[in-house]
C-alpha cells in the first residue's frame, strides 16, 4: 500500500466534477493508499530533513460534502511517505521554484511526481523550444524592440506572459495593431519576466487539443473549444471540452517529445496542440483527466498510479 502526500491548494474548494487532482485522489483511495494533504507553505527543512504539517484525507463523490480531514500531523517526507504529488496550481514564481528545491532533498527516495528538478527546468512555454519544427514561430523576450520587430514580421500574433497559466493574460494582436508597446509597458510594471509572442494559429477556432502523456506515452486527448470570438480555449476561462481523436500529426509530436519527458521523470504531462503545432508542455499541475475519462473511458489517473507503482517496485 502506497503512502501518498499531496501538495495542493485547499481540497475543500476543488470542483469534484472536473478537477484532475480529485480524480488522482479518488483513484488512490480506491486502491487502498493512505493519503494526506498539505499546504506548500508548511514545508520545513531542518538539519537536512524535510517536514510538513499535513492532514489525513478521505474523499467521496458527494457534491457539497466531498472530503473529511483528520487531525494535523507532522510528516517526515523522506520516511513517512512513499510518493509526493506536487499539484498546487501555478503561478510559477520564486515561491514555486523554492518548493522544488525543498522537494528535491527527498526525491527520489520519496518519489515526487513530477520530478521537482525537472519541473523547475521545464517552464511550460519554454520546454517546447527544445523541439524545433513542432512549434509555430515564437519569440521569448523582454526587449520591446525585439517584440515589435516580431509583430511586424509575422502580423497576426498572440502575446502571453511566460509564466502565466490557465489562459491568464493572453491577447491577440492583428497585423498593424498599435497596442503592443502599451501592453509591454503594462506587463513590465508588474513583472520582470519575459513575454512570449507567437504567430497566431487560425486553427484555434476549431479547438486547442489537450493530450495527456503518462511516462512519455500518449493515452488520449480532449479538445477545448474557445467561445465564439475568443482566442483563449482554457476551460477555466470559458472554453468547452469536447471529445477528439489523436491525429497522425499528434502522434508524430508525441513520438518526438515522449522519450525526453520520460528521461526527465515527467510522469504526468499535458501538452497543448493547435492545428499541427505544439504550443505548450504542461508539467506543473496538468488538467483534463476527468474530461478524458468521461469522453473515452481512459483513466489517466489510474495509468499514472500504475506507472508510479512500477517505479516504486
Amino acid at each position: 500500500m502506497l503512502r501518498v502526500a499531496i501538495q495542493m491548494d485547499p481540497v475543500e474548494a476543488v470542483n469534484i466534477e472536473s478537477d484532475t487532482t480529485w480524480l488522482m485522489m479518488t483513484t488512490a483511495q480506491d486502491r487502498g493508499y493512505a493519503q494526506w494533504v498539505y499546504d506548500v507553505r508548511t514545508l520545513a527543512l531542518e538539519d537536512g530533513r524535510l517536514f510538513c504539517r499535513a492532514r489525513p484525507v478521505t474523499v467521496r463523490q458527494n457534491l457539497g460534502d466531498h472530503v473529511t480531514l483528520g487531525d494535523e500531523v507532522k510528516l517526515d517526507l523522506a520516511e513517512d511517505v512513499d510518493v509526493i504529488l506536487m499539484r498546487q496550481d501555478p503561478p510559477f514564481d520564486m515561491a514555486y521554484v523554492t518548493s522544488t528545491y525543498l522537494l528535491e532533498t527527498v526525491h527520489p527516495k520519496t518519489l515526487v511526481v513530477n520530478d521537482p528538478a525537472e519541473v523547475r527546468s521545464a517552464p511550460e512555454k519554454l520546454l517546447v523550444t527544445k523541439f524545433p519544427g513542432l512549434t509555430p514561430p515564437t519569440l521569448i523576450s523582454s526587449d520591446p524592440v525585439a517584440l515589435v520587430d516580431f509583430h511586424e514580421r509575422h502580423g497576426d500574433v498572440v502575446l502571453k506572459p511566460l509564466h502565466g497559466a490557465a489562459g491568464s493574460g493572453v491577447v491577440r494582436l492583428k497585423a498593424g495593431d498599435p497596442n503592443l508597446e502599451a501592453l509591454i509597458e503594462i506587463h513590465m510594471t508588474g513583472s520582470r519576466d519575459p513575454l512570449v509572442i507567437q504567430k497566431f494559429i487560425p486553427a484555434v477556432s476549431k479547438g486547442d487539443k489537450r493530450i495527456i502523456l503518462i511516462d512519455g506515452e500518449p493515452v488520449g486527448a480532449i479538445n477545448r473549444i474557445p467561445a465564439s470570438g475568443q482566442v483563449r480555449s482554457n476551460l477555466r476561462v470559458g472554453g468547452t471540452a469536447a471529445p477528439v481523436e489523436l491525429t497522425a500529426r499528434d502522434r508524430e509530436i508525441c513520438t518526438a517529445i515522449g522519450p525526453e519527458l520520460k528521461r526527465r521523470g515527467l510522469i504526468f504531462v499535458g501538452i497543448d496542440v493547435i492545428g499541427d503545432y505544439l504550443t505548450e508542455i504542461n508539467v506543473t499541475s496538468p488538467t483534463g483527466a476527468q474530461q478524458l475519462k468521461r469522453f473515452t473511458g481512459v483513466d489517466a489517473a489510474a495509468l499514472m498510479w500504475d506507472a508510479i507503482e512500477k517505479k516504486r517496485a
